[in-house]
């Protein structure tokens, strides 16, 4: 097995931490798994090596990595250790993220080009990184098949319920905050995130998006998830009636924590890797 991290400039020139993960017995130009995290997130939560080894001993390499801006650092890859890079962060950057990991990917900056075939990329997104999932995979033809794991259905992280009196307050102030319920911090939220959604509504439609989606899609969902509401679920497979969907019994996160010391995914996970597993080597052959 190979584990290699790595490390190159995102948006605004901040970097993208990432590793990847292969089984070199699998043979060469093997296909290549991206997973994007979701808000308050990272690549690591809940175990990622857990997830990434599952993917390598079954034949693909497994790309993840941690958004530009999304308030870890270098020095301290589980820590939202950067608030000010967390609160100027936005789906339009992420967006460009992505497309700077494709690029990366492409250009054999990686020293893995042997084992990689990178006309064969997959791509999963988790909650917000779901929904910045759906939109790159309509406009990307580098993604050949897209997983969501528990995805949004509009680009309204995290204001989706807030009344009128806190968004008009949001904008009177420039910022809001919001509480991790993990860490217990309170996560700046500049107003510019909520002007990146209107400025880009057109392009961060994500059912609109789904819609345009001519590659294969998974729609996986916990039907118990308090976050994301499963009513998302049956929204993005109504946009796009060509995907598969497959839902269970379980939370946003399909039964993980963090940190999760344990040395196997909880069921609901495991469950959630198996079909994945089959959905892409059905679709990267």
């Amino acid at each position: 097995m190979i584990q290699q991290s790595f490390q190159f400039p995102g948006s605004n020139n901040r970097p993208i931490t990432a590793d990847l993960t292969i089984n070199p017995a699998k043979g060469d130009n093997q296909p290549v798994i991206v997973y994007a995290h979701g808000f308050n997130g990272f690549k690591d939560w809940g175990n990622g090596a857990l997830i990434a080894n599952r993917f390598a001993d079954a034949g693909f390499a497994f790309f993840k990595f941690n958004f530009s801006h999304n308030g870890t650092t270098p020095e301290h890859l589980q820590d939202f250790a950067d608030l000010e890079a967390f609160g100027h962060n936005n789906y339009s950057l992420q967006l460009a993220d992505l497309s700077i990991v494709f690029d990366w990917l492409e250009d054999d900056r990686h020293g893995l080009a042997g084992l990689l075939d990178t006309s064969r990329i997959g791509l999963i997104g988790h909650s917000m990184g779901g929904g910045i999932s759906i939109i790159k995979t309509a406009e990307d033809s580098r993604i050949k098949a897209l997983c969501t794991w528990a995805a949004i259905a509009e680009c309204k992280t995290p204001w989706t319920n807030w009344p009128q009196e806190k968004l008009a307050l949001w904008q009177q102030t420039g910022v809001q905050y919001y509480t991790n319920g993990r860490t217990k911090q309170e996560m700046p939220l500049y107003y510019q995130l909520y002007e990146d959604y209107q400025q880009h509504s057109k392009r961060l439609n994500i059912l609109a998006a789904a819609a345009r989606i001519k590659v294969p899609v998974l729609v996986c969902h916990g039907t118990e998830d308090t976050s994301v509401p499963v009513s998302s679920a049956y929204a993005i497979h109504e946009a796009q009636p060509d995907s598969e969907l497959y839902l269970l019994p379980s939370d946003h996160v399909f039964g993980r924590r963090h940190p999760w010391t344990e040395p196997v995914l909880p069921p609901a996970m495991q469950q959630v890797l198996d079909k994945a597993i089959v959905f892409f080597r059905h679709n990267l052959d």
